[in-house]
């Protein structure tokens, strides 16, 4: 069968998303998303030019008919904010789905919880399919899973810091304890390696954006992105050889002839 990633009954393919932000232009953008063989591509509503058809729009490269186009709420610094700008990508007809962002602290770009919470209650009851970016803290994704979050979105660090995952534990402790929605690592991916090892854990998918737009090559780092989100899966499921502290020799010494 196919290892589809299942999100509020929609089943996507690939378990990377990606963005649309610090590229050079729309066309390198567009070029990104195809190498990476994402389905799925964030669009900040606040951000891009999303209702003056008149002008050039990323919605002029990325087929909406092709991509599955997932607002978030980048820019948003209360609830209220956040809340308002969910309903405007509804109300545009791009999706009554949302990444939804409020942001706490301007120069770590931290989510503010509290302002979270409040915000995925609102929009999960106006039947919006919310996916918030949060905190690596278990007690927290279980209160926006019990709100109304159809996938919860911790960071592995800061946004756009490409520091790669900096704290194994946390993450490791909302896979094993929160097992009823998918878990998407959502910030702070930097190379490759980062994606695979998140996905080892056992993580639903990765989204990123700045890891490939900032790349010396982006389309290279995006098609690298792709094979290491599939190998990191394949891995998980294939189930890693315990650890030894000792060697453990490859050829069995029974039967050898002395």
């Amino acid at each position: 069968m196919a290892d589809v990633l299942s999100i509020a009954g929609r089943e996507f393919r690939s378990r990377l998303f990606v963005g649309s932000g610090k590229y050079r232009d729309f066309a390198e953008n567009a070029r990104c998303v195809e190498a990476s063989g994402a389905e799925v591509v964030t669009v900040a509503v606040r951000r891009v030019n999303l209702m003056d058809r008149t002008k050039e729009s990323l919605l002029d490269f990325i087929d909406p008919q092709k991509y599955f186009i997932l607002p978030n709420t980048a820019g948003c610094y209360t609830a209220d904010e956040a809340i308002r700008t969910a309903r405007l990508a509804r109300e545009l007809g791009i999706s009554d789905w949302v990444k939804l962002e409020v942001i706490g602290d301007q120069e770590t770009l931290f989510p503010d919880n509290a302002g979270l919470l409040e915000a995925t209650e609102v929009l999960a009851k106006e039947g919006f399919i919310v996916l918030p970016y949060t905190t690596d803290d278990l007690i927290n994704a279980r209160r926006l899973r019990d709100a109304g979050a159809a996938a919860v979105m911790p960071l592995a660090a800061p946004i756009g810091s490409g520091l790669g995952i900096q704290n194994l534990t946390n993450l490791r402790i909302l896979r094993e304890k929160i097992t009823d929605i998918p878990l998407i690592v959502d910030a702070g991916v930097g190379t490759a390696s980062d994606a695979a090892i998140a996905m080892e854990l056992g993580y639903d998918g990765i989204l990123m954006n700045t890891a490939i737009a900032e790349a010396t090559k982006p389309e290279a780092m995006a098609e690298a992105m792709k094979l290491a989100v599939k190998a990191g899966r394949l891995s998980f499921q294939a189930g890693r050889m315990p650890r030894r502290l000792y060697a453990s020799a490859s050829s069995p010494l029974d039967g050898v002839v002395r």
